[in-house]
C-alpha cells in the first residue's frame, strides 16, 4: 500500500500541509475553521479511495487537541510531535510555515519522529479548572496585599491576619467608615467576596469530578497531602502506567539533573524544569507539608536526608531534592495501588542499631558507677608538706605542719 505522509504546520488561523508521496512534495495551506477542516478531508478522502494510507504528524500546540480530535473523527491516524526533542525543527535557521512541515512529513516517512503524549480528556478538564483557580487566587491576594498597605497607611498595623475571614474583613471596614475612608476600599472588599465565591465554586466542581477517583484517594493518604496538592498532582501525572520507571517519572517532573557525558568529563547541572511546573509545585508543597509535621516526620528517612542536605547545601536544594524523593514514592503508590505507609519511612536498620547503641552506653554507665561504689580508696603520697596540705579541704590546713 502506498503511503501519503502529511506534515501540518498547525497555527492558530491557519495550517500548512505538505504533503510527501511517491510523486514529490506539495504545499496547501487550509484555514482553521469547519470550512478549511472540511475541504482537507475531502482531499483525504480521495487519497483514501484510490487505496492510499495517509498518515497526518503536527506540532505539539495550543490548539493540537481539537486538531487531533478532528482528524480522528474523520479517521486519519494522527501522531503529536514533541518539539522539544525535534531540534530540526526548533533550531532551524530557515523558520518557515513550508519548512517545518516538509521537516515532520520527511521524519514522518521515516517512522523518526519523537512521539508526545496527549492527557486524557478528563485531566485536561481538570488542569483548566486548578489553572483557573491560581489566577483567582493570586488576584485575591494581590488585592488583599493592597488592602494591607492602604491600611498602614491609616495605622492600622495588625490588620493583615484580619482580611482572611468575612468577619475580619467587616471589622476591619466597620473602622474605616468611622474614619470616611470606606468608599475607598470598599470596591476591594467587594471584589474579594467575589473571588472567594468564584474559587469555591471552582473547588466544588473540582471535587465532584474526583468523587471516587483512587489516585486521588491514595494522594491523601499521604501526610502534608490536602485537597489541592492532590488533585495538582493528579491532573498532571494522568495515567501513571505511561512512566516505566520512577526515574522516568521525575524527569517527567524535571525534578532530575541534567547531565553532559563527555569523554572523560562528566558534569552534572540544575534541575532540568522540562516537566509541567504545576506538578513540581505540587511535590513541593507537599515537602512542605512534612516540614510542618516534623513532631511526626523527624525519623523519616526521608527528612533525615532532608536535614543533612540542608545542613551541607541549604534549604533549597533539600527541598527540591527531597521533593524528588517523594515522586519515587508516589510512583510506586499509585503503580502498585497502595496506600502511603509511615513504617516504610523509618530506617529499621538505623533504628536498631540506634538502640543497641543506647542499650551499650547504658550498661558502660551502670557498670562505672558499681565500680565507683566498690572500688577502696587509694592511699595518696606526697613528696613533700606542702602537696599533702593543698590537697586537704580548707578546714583542716591548719593542722598540718
Amino acid at each position: 500500500m502506498v503511503n501519503v505522509n502529511v506534515g501540518v504546520d498547525l497555527h492558530k488561523t491557519q495550517f500548512t500541509v505538505c504533503v510527501r508521496s511517491r510523486g514529490g512534495d506539495r504545499f496547501e495551506k487550509y484555514p482553521t475553521t469547519p470550512a478549511g477542516y472540511a475541504a482537507f478531508f475531502r482531499k483525504v478522502a480521495v487519497w483514501q479511495r484510490s487505496g492510499k494510507k495517509v498518515r497526518v504528524a503536527v506540532e505539539s500546540t495550543g490548539n493540537t487537541r481539537y486538531f487531533k480530535s478532528q482528524m480522528e473523527e474523520a479517521g486519519i491516524e494522527v501522531t503529536v510531535v514533541n518539539t522539544l526533542k525535534l531540534k530540526v525543527v526548533n533550531e532551524s535557521v530557515k523558520k518557515t510555515d513550508k519548512h517545518d512541515a516538509a521537516t515532520i512529513a520527511e521524519f514522518l516517512e521515516k517512522d523518526m519522529l519523537p512521539k508526545a503524549q496527549l492527557c486524557s480528556p478528563e485531566s485536561e478538564q481538570l488542569r483548566r479548572l486548578l489553572k483557573s483557580r491560581t489566577i483567582l487566587v493570586r488576584s485575591q491576594v494581590a488585592i488583599k496585599n493592597q488592602l494591607h498597605a492602604l491600611l498602614c497607611s491609616e495605622g492600622m498595623e495588625s490588620t493583615k491576619g484580619s482580611l482572611q475571614s468575612k468577619r475580619g474583613r467587616q471589622c476591619v471596614l466597620n473602622a474605616l467608615k468611622q474614619w470616611e475612608n470606606g468608599l475607598e476600599v470598599q470596591p476591594l472588599f467587594d471584589t474579594i467576596e467575589s473571588l472567594e465565591k468564584s474559587v469555591k465554586g471552582i473547588e466544588d466542581k473540582i471535587e465532584s469530578l474526583v468523587a471516587g477517583d483512587r489516585v486521588v484517594e491514595l494522594l491523601q493518604t499521604i501526610p502534608g497531602c490536602g485537597p489541592i496538592g492532590a488533585w495538582t498532582i493528579r491532573a498532571f501525572t494522568d495515567d501513571i502506567k505511561r512512566f516505566s520507571s520512577a526515574k522516568k517519572y521525575s524527569a517527567y517532573a524535571g525534578l532530575v539533573p541534567w547531565v553532559q557525558n563527555s569523554n572523560e568529563d562528566i558534569r552534572h547541572g540544575r534541575i532540568t524544569k522540562r516537566g509541567p511546573e504545576q506538578l513540581r509545585t505540587g511535590l513541593v508543597q507537599v515537602v512542605m507539608g512534612f516540614r510542618r509535621m516534623m513532631s511526626k516526620t523527624s525519623d523519616w528517612r526521608i527528612m533525615e536526608q532532608y536535614e543533612q542536605i540542608k545542613k551541607n547545601k541549604g534549604s533549597g536544594k533539600a527541598i527540591i531534592a527531597t521533593a524528588r524523593k517523594l515522586s519515587v514514592i508516589i510512583w510506586k503508590m499509585l503503580s502498585e495501588n497502595i496506600e502511603f505507609d509511615i513504617a516504610q519511612m523509618v530506617d529499621r536498620k538505623a533504628l536498631k542499631k540506634a538502640r543497641a547503641m543506647r542499650m551499650t552506653a547504658s550498661a558502660k554507665m551502670a557498670g562505672e558507677a558499681l565500680m565507683t561504689i566498690h572500688e577502696k580508696p587509694r592511699k595518696m603520697y606526697f613528696e613533700n608538706k606542702h602537696e599533702k596540705k593543698l590537697a586537704l579541704p580548707e578546714e583542716k590546713r591548719r593542722k598540718v605542719g
